[in-house]
């Protein structure tokens, strides 16, 4: 036991090691989900979360060096989601086709968002500080925090809750729509972008070009919306 305790406190600041355990689990996430039949409630995401997270847990390893090692990972996000903007490029006749019902479908969604978070919070007797840390958490994670540390939230939990949020839209928003006889790929991005943010965004870019331009539309947009309304709204709340 002694010897395994110290061949992997030698291991377990090496980069590598947690680059492939990172990738191994969310590999593992995509066979179990094409095992369940490619399900959206096996979501890749979630399991290598899961896994990586167990992994850290039994191995008493901080988070911190953890998320030190896999810096690579986390510099890619930002390409990735560049990387958005081409099939938006392709698709920009489309948008301009549909800017009022862009506009209208965003504002409900950022605005529904915030205050059915504020809400849930002082439903259940949360503390404002709390609340405040909900409500800007359908924008993307960077976006999120930001805004949660400028109204007096806690960026860290606003992180967390983003990427729940992100999860539990990428698991049931597309079923979600399917079984509303929604089947316009415009709206499924849209949708995913703006109430998923990231990783609901990047599965539907997986299946269609035209979601995922609307899904870099409904993040890039959603995100600005955020930025503005959460604070105003903030600011004229007294609670």
């Amino acid at each position: 036991m002694i010897v395994i305790d110290h061949l992997w406190n030698s291991l377990g600041t090496t980069p590598l090691l947690w680059l492939v355990v990172t990738l191994a689990a969310y590999t593992a996430g995509n066979a179990l989900q094409r095992a369940c039949g490619g399900t959206t409630f096996a979501s890749p995401v979630l399991i290598a979360i899961t896994i990586v997270a167990a992994i850290l847990v039994g191995t008493r390893t901080d988070y911190r060096d953890y998320f030190a090692a896999t810096q690579f990972i986390n510099f890619l996000l930002g390409p990735a989601t560049v990387a958005l903007a081409i099939p938006l490029a392709r698709s920009t006749r489309l948008v301009k086709e549909n800017l009022a019902g862009i506009g209208l479908a965003l504002l409900a969604g950022s605005v529904t968002s915030t205050i059915s978070g504020i809400g849930l919070v002082w439903l259940f007797g949360g503390s404002r500080t709390v609340a405040l840390s909900m409500a800007p958490k359908a924008a993307t994670t960077p976006i999120a925090a930001a805004v949660s540390s400028q109204i007096g939230g806690i960026p860290a939990l606003t992180a967390a809750l983003a990427i729940v949020g992100g999860i539990m839209a990428a698991v049931v928003g597309r079923t979600m729509l399917t079984r509303l006889n929604v089947d316009d790929w415009r709206a499924h991005g849209l949708a995913a972008g703006v109430a998923g943010s990231g990783i609901a965004a990047a599965q539907v870019a997986a299946r269609n070009e035209l979601g995922a331009a609307f899904a870099a539309l409904g993040i890039g947009l959603n995100g600005v919306l955020v930025g503005i309304v959460v604070p105003l709204m903030v600011h004229l709340w007294k609670w």
